[in-house]
């Protein structure tokens, strides 16, 4: 990973201030941050209301895959998406095409901790969670593979550190507590997380409440810190935000995905949470950040629900028209790739590559697509271009 050195004049380690873990967020622009991310998260809400069950079912599909998938490129993983895909649905209980089916244990075990974290969010987190969340990450793998311990906290005694660069050139960005005061860290993580939790009897108990989104920062922050295991921390990391957010929605439907937005903004999440694991415990800076990537995830949901819409009026309209497979086909993947999805629109190659069509059946069927109105043309000879007849659509040449 690439990060920025700490700040020269503050090179302590949050853990070791003198009011750890106490963590505050004291800058006014923390209620402001925290305030826009809750309208985003209700626009969310009222447009999935609106679009109806079938709409907000493939609204929660789209997140589940894009958190498994960003997750883990966040860790420069990259997953074959076709296998999360399939994993998601089967476990959320979609029935899924058994042919050419790609299954992949190691991915199972991911699509898991997600789905855990968000199923599981009355039950809260325990250490037991966080061992079976660390064993599903390496699911798949062979044991003799390993140079980990897997399933329980990192006791080596060679300080745990985040480096980047290259051998003999690294760079030290973080250190995290040494082993031995894991087991006690996490003790006081662990009992913050079941106290701190909304619509627990717990509450009031000496426990100040505060608002969900700043817990689920906080949480993700604190947990980074401490980073209890050999690898696999910012997966799981994650999924405790997840778990964060469904019980501040008292909700099991996931609606967005954070971690995709994360990895769409990765230099900077890695450059905020590291100026923050070196700062003093007033975290107000990432809580702002947090809460802004809320607020993205809302704003990228909400254009997801759009494109839903969109799709759906599209085919209302065209609904008296009998298509063939093959055409069927080209107008989703062009609907479900959005205006300008398709750069330079589609030509007859293109149509071949995709639906295994000979010349002649792909002309007689683009041909057949601009007389129904489905597609307009534009160009000619070997210019010639198709595009999905949107109105409102401009693909980038009207």
């Amino acid at each position: 990973m690439t990060l920025k050195k700490p700040p020269k004049n503050n090179p302590s380690l949050i853990w070791q201030q003198a009011d750890w873990p106490s963590f505050v967020a004291t800058n006014p622009a923390v209620r402001e941050a925290l305030l826009d991310a809750r309208r985003k998260q209700g626009e969310v809400l009222g447009q999935a209301n609106a679009i109806g069950l079938k709409g907000a079912q493939e609204l929660v599909q789209s997140a589940y895959i894009q958190e498994v998938i960003s997750t883990s490129a966040i860790e420069g993983e990259i997953l074959n998406p076709e296998s999360v895909r399939s994993s998601v649905l089967r476990k959320l209980g979609v029935q899924v095409e058994t042919k050419n089916l790609l299954h992949s244990i190691r991915v199972d075990g991911l699509v898991d901790i997600v789905q855990d974290a968000i199923k599981q969010y009355q039950q809260g987190i325990t250490q037991t969670t966080l061992f079976r969340w660390h064993r599903s990450i390496f699911s798949g793998e062979e044991q003799s593979l390993r140079k980990i311990t897997v399933g329980q906290y990192r006791e080596h005694e060679d300080p745990m550190q985040i480096v980047s660069g290259r051998q003999g050139k690294e760079i030290v960005h973080y250190t995290a507590p040494p082993s031995a005061k894991v087991r006690s860290e996490m003790r006081a993580f662990l009992e913050w997380f079941e106290k701190t939790a909304p619509n627990k009897l717990s509450l009031g108990k000496g426990v100040a409440r505060m608002d969900g989104l700043e817990r689920a920062a906080i949480a993700h922050l604190w947990f980074e810190s401490i980073h209890p295991f050999e690898d696999g921390n910012g997966r799981i990391g994650r999924a405790i935000v997840d778990m964060a957010m469904a019980q501040d929605a008292n909700s099991s439907i996931k609606l967005f995905s954070l971690s995709e937005e994360m990895l769409r903004q990765r230099q900077g999440y890695y450059d905020v949470l590291n100026s923050a694991q070196h700062g003093d415990m007033d975290v107000s800076e990432w809580v702002i950040w947090f809460a802004g990537i809320c607020a993205q995830a809302c704003v990228t949901s909400c254009n997801f629900m759009n494109g839903a819409i969109q799709k759906a009026a599209f085919w209302a309209e065209h609904e008296p028209i009998n298509l063939n497979e093959r055409q069927k086909k080209l107008i989703n993947k062009l609907l479900d790739a959005g205006d300008g999805g398709f750069l330079g629109g589609v030509n007859s190659e293109k149509y071949i590559k995709i639906t295994g069509a000979s010349k002649a059946t792909a002309t007689r069927d683009l041909s057949a697509l601009v007389a129904a109105g489905m597609l307009f043309v534009t160009g000619q000879g070997k210019a010639l271009r198709y595009f999905i007849n949107m109105p409102t659509w401009g693909h980038g040449v009207r």
